[in-house]
């Protein structure tokens, strides 16, 4: 098994978390999406992933793209242990809140979006830091109220789960964009939890083979 990503890419951080806790044996191949104009823009990789992002995994015949039907796959192929715990209504909070950070936030602060925000739209550093600071602030505000009725150790109730793999990502994130978490404590200490778990620690950017200063 392949996973094609960027050390810093939320949704890279995701499959390797997922893929860990799974102990999966997996060889990661670094695109950079910045160097030589975005590797991941190039014609060898664009073949594997027709839409020029990462991660990608490969698995024998088969070759995924978009972070959350790599876990699905995953999940599906090795059930055990199961990053969907529990009865159907915790596993619909699971997911609800696993989307909320996957697919409402991320899409609104990733690469492409700031590249574009900066070079066809001409925003300021400052003007791109104030969508940053609102798009955040959005996601975590309900965020938190949302783990007052479902949070325990761990994001929904005490088990590891998919929401807490995409709680991570995004918090590293916000820490990089400077974003203050004060007002979130609930959130916070979930993410400062989540940092003990091995397949956590080993999956973080900074010991990954391409991770840069």
């Amino acid at each position: 098994m392949e996973l094609y990503g960027y050390w810093r890419s939320s949704a890279s951080y995701r499959a390797r978390i997922a893929l860990n806790f799974k102990k999966i044996d997996y060889n990661y191949l670094p695109v950079h999406l910045l160097k030589d104009g975005g590797q991941q823009h190039q014609q060898a990789y664009r073949q594997l992933n027709p839409n020029g992002l990462v991660p990608t995994l490969v698995d024998g015949q088969v070759i995924l793209h978009q972070s959350l039907a790599i876990i699905e796959y995953l999940e599906e192929k090795y059930p055990k242990p199961s990053l969907l715990p529990g009865k159907p209504q915790q596993r619909g909070a699971i997911r609800a809140l696993a989307l909320d950070l996957s697919s409402e936030l991320q899409p609104l602060i990733n690469l492409r979006l700031q590249q574009y925000l900066k070079q066809q739209l001409k925003v300021t550093d400052e003007q791109k830091q104030e969508w940053l600071n609102h798009w955040f602030a959005e996601s975590f505000k309900a965020f938190e109220k949302n783990l007052e009725e479902v949070s325990g150790n761990y994001c929904v109730g005490d088990e590891f789960s998919l929401a807490d793999v995409c709680l991570i990502p995004q918090v590293y994130s916000a820490q990089r964009f400077g974003i203050a978490l004060m007002d979130y404590p609930l959130l916070s200490g979930v993410y400062e939890r989540l940092q003990d778990l091995p397949w956590v620690i080993e999956a973080h950017p900074n010991k990954q083979p391409d991770a840069e200063s």
